[in-house]
């Protein structure tokens, strides 16, 4: 069975060598004593959330949490090419399902979208719930997929500072059922960020359209359907990345 991992941002910049020992406490260390049941001798990763971590031994578990004698300092480096996703406000539990796919197939930013045609509106007492669910599902899901980087969940932005992220992007790219170019066939830029547009379940208006190719970017299709605002994202990164 693959090590449960544990996520310790005390752990940035401060990880032990090897033989040296880590305290997982808090409310990690909770879940993986009742919940999880570890116990002397199981082995765990210890990650920081931004690359970093440590895989060790459990030597010791109590209601203080796991300590863990480090046996492997691990290094996860950011790829040159930084994948991120611009996700439309979606209805219900579709928007954590896409940010919990997302993580698992390696999106390094989500950015929450207010389109115009987004069904879910996050009003101003919203948005710090909203955004609190969205990062918890990154959270799990990197720990569920054994990331050692959890994905930033930036501040939600309109249609006018999307527009802008677009034009600073090395390649962004629209996803639209009635585009002509295929995504599998883009070629990625050997380095810099790439920025996804993933529409609402009504669709990219033509304004919102007609802003982003003023920027520079490309409408590009998935395939021969039409997908969920929840499922587009990740199948568009799974062709980029899986080429």
């Amino acid at each position: 069975m693959t090590d449960a991992l544990f996520l310790l941002e005390s752990l940035a910049g401060t990880r032990p060598p090897v033989g040296g020992e880590v305290l997982v406490d808090g409310p990690e260390g909770h879940h993986a004593v009742t919940v999880r049941r570890l116990r002397a001798g199981d082995r765990v990763v210890v990650a920081d959330g931004s690359g970093g971590g440590v895989r060790g031994e459990v030597v010791d578990a109590t209601k203080a949490g796991l300590r863990v004698r480090v046996t492997e300092v691990l290094d996860q480096p950011a790829p040159p090419v930084r994948l991120v996703v611009a996700q439309a406000l979606a209805k219900g539990d579709r928007a954590e399902l896409a940010v919990e796919m997302l993580t698992e197939v390696g999106v390094a930013e989500v950015v929450p979208w207010q389109a115009s045609r987004s069904i879910a509106r996050w009003s101003a007492d919203r948005v710090e719930r909203g955004l609190g669910r969205w990062r918890s599902t990154a959270r799990e899901a990197a720990k569920q997929s054994r990331r050692l980087q959890v994905p930033t969940v930036s501040e939600p932005v309109g249609t006018r500072a999307l527009a802008e992220r677009l034009a600073a992007a090395d390649l962004a790219l629209v996803l639209h059922e009635d585009a002509t170019e295929a995504i599998a066939r883009v070629a990625l830029p050997s380095a810099g960020e790439v920025v996804i547009v993933v529409g609402p379940e009504g669709g990219i208006s033509p304004e919102e359209l007609t802003a982003f190719e003023a920027v520079g970017a490309r409408t590009v299709r998935v395939g021969d359907h039409v997908l969920r605002t929840s499922t587009a994202g990740v199948v568009a990164l799974a062709a980029l990345i899986n080429r």
